[in-house]
């Protein structure tokens, strides 16, 4: 039912521009990868917004590797694998664990200031760590601080054309090659871009839910174009809900980053009381996915629409000096973060899946690689450990940049003359409701919470809506649109799947983890289904 292209076309008729790698997204990964890159290749990075618009500048926690004396590759290892819940890659979590800390030290290189206590780097402790391994920039603005240094060393070199407010709307591709992407320009005008390598770094699918902690352009559009392009996309079920986002009248769903309650933040229901020893023995520095069970079954025996987030028992200054981004955006809503409890709930944050890549980043389909929080390296399993996913994309940043330089100079197949469905039907209901109807419909079926009724009434739902796969499509909204409904459908078939509890997928109907049965992976690719495959965590 969801066919190879958005749209109809005919590349002869199209501009063509030809460069070495076309990177796709601004977040840490396209910006790491492009710098990487741009020593001895033309790059073309392509952001549907501006360069500083994606997840990473809002990421607040920080990035976690081991600096510390203390602490070791092999204890940031266990602690990734207790979090993945039986699903991560060993190998993927090797790398990340052992090539981290270099990681960071590029960074530095690069210009990302981390805050220093006495002449060292200052480090936090965040839920199912064992050490303090996270640091962190401004007190809680890392992912803007890196953002800010890459993007200003980008702007240095020559080799790297940057395109703004530009949408690639699907990747051509032929005989399992990726020979580039077909883009929409600003004046709505498309183009074909012929790249020896594609690398996806287009981030997450948090918009497919209501309530979220990211930005507007995280509409799972590499995902969806990657299915599309006939690529195995991997454990889509698992999405990784922020225990704590602001939950206040008139705000929107801010992040209150995990760090806080690293430094010491209590969870309090609406009478006040602490509850998380109901739940696990780390009490609020548990796993994401426990810590958000555990508010949403305080909120409904209380009935209430939220808990509360305590700090109040730290010194105003550390607060005021460790957390200035949360503080000033609490103070705007009337909510002092060193007097009040601050009232929070979960929001949809972060998907674990994406499209599957092995050690090197790249993808089932030759030449196509995926960096970033749209690729599954096998690092996050079935619950992402907190901070792994930046350290993740530097690391397999640079992996893949070794790995295009291995590449042969240039792709060596013709690129399709065109493709039509014969396209005439243009859709009626404007996006806009329909969009609102699909985070709905994620939210109440396929949420924090599941079960096989639930998610086949999602699937019903959503299914009314294919019809639009078959109608002309011309806005970014529109190609946004089908991208999250070819998302969210993946989500839900990989749900509704036999498997028990695990990690952040949670079956109410199949409450008891089995790891003799499913310890696997579910992969998707488009005209084959659903496969399992056997995970290697050990």
């Amino acid at each position: 039912m969801i066919p190879q292209y958005l749209i109809d076309f005919k590349l002869q008729d199209l501009p063509v521009v030809e460069t070495d790698v076309i990177v796709i997204g601004s977040g840490i990964a396209g910006l790491y990868t492009a710098i990487d890159m741009s020593c001895d290749r033309r790059v073309l990075l392509i952001t549907k917004k501006t360069l500083l618009e994606s997840n990473t500048r809002y990421a607040q926690g920080g990035i976690a590797a081991v600096t510390a004396e203390d602490d070791s590759p092999l204890y940031h290892r266990q602690d990734t694998l207790l979090a993945g819940a039986g699903l991560c890659s060993s190998a993927a979590v090797d790398v990340l664990v052992h090539e981290g800390p270099e990681g960071v030290q590029e960074l530095i290189r690069l210009g990302t200031a981390f805050d220093e206590e006495n002449g060292v780097l200052a480090l936090t402790k965040e839920g199912a760590h064992s050490h303090r391994r996270i640091l962190h920039a401004n007190g809680d603005a890392t992912g803007h601080e890196i953002v800010r240094a890459l993007s200003m060393r980008l702007e240095l070199h020559p080799q790297v054309e940057v395109w703004d407010d530009h949408f690639v709307i699907d990747l051509i591709t032929r005989d399992q090659e990726c020979l580039g992407a077909l883009v929409q320009m600003p004046d709505g005008g498309r183009v074909f871009v012929r790249g020896q390598a594609t690398v996806l770094c287009s981030g997450g699918a948090g918009q497919l839910y209501r309530y979220t902690t990211n930005p507007e352009v995280a509409t799972a559009d590499g995902i969806a174009m990657a299915y599309r392009a006939g690529a195995e996309i991997r454990d889509m079920e698992f999405i990784q809900f922020h225990p704590t986002a602001l939950s206040y009248p008139g705000a929107p769903r801010f992040l209150i980053s995990e760090a806080v309650r690293g430094e010491g933040a209590y969870l309090r229901n609406i009478k006040g009381e602490r509850f998380m020893h109901r739940y696990h023995e780390l009490l609020e520095l548990a796993p994401r996915d426990i810590v958000a069970r555990a508010i949403v079954s305080e909120m409904e025996e209380t009935r209430s629409t939220f808990v509360y987030l305590d700090i109040t028992h730290e010194s105003p200054e550390m607060v005021k000096h460790r957390f200035p981004t949360i503080y000033e955006t609490c103070m705007r809503y009337g909510l002092d973060l060193t007097s009040d409890w601050i009232p929070v709930s979960p929001a949809a944050h972060y998907m674990m899946g994406g499209v599957k890549t092995d050690l090197h980043g790249e993808s089932s389909i030759s030449r196509l690689f995926a960096c970033g929080e749209v690729s599954s390296t096998g690092v996050h399993g079935a619950n992402r450990l907190a901070s792994n996913s930046l350290s993740e994309a530097v690391v397999y940043g640079r992996r893949i940049a070794m790995r295009i330089r291995e590449l042969a100079k240039s792709a060596t197949k013709a690129a399709p003359d065109a493709f039509s469905l014969d396209r005439k039907e243009v859709s009626s209901q404007p996006i806009v409701e329909r969009r609102l109807k699909l985070q709905k419909v994620m939210v109440r079926y396929a949420g924090l919470r599941r079960s096989r009724e639930m998610l086949l009434r999602a699937a019903e739902e959503l299914n009314r809506q294919l019809p639009l796969f078959h109608s002309v499509l011309t806005k970014r909204e529109e190609y946004e649109f089908a991208n999250m409904l070819t998302s969210s459908l993946l989500v839900i078939n990989g749900a509704c799947t036999g498997r028990k509890d695990r990690g952040a997928h949670y079956r109410e109907d199949f409450p008891l983890r089995d790891d003799e049965r499913w310890r696997k992976h579910i992969v998707h690719v488009r005209d084959q289904g659903m496969m399992e495959e056997i995970s290697d965590d050990v």
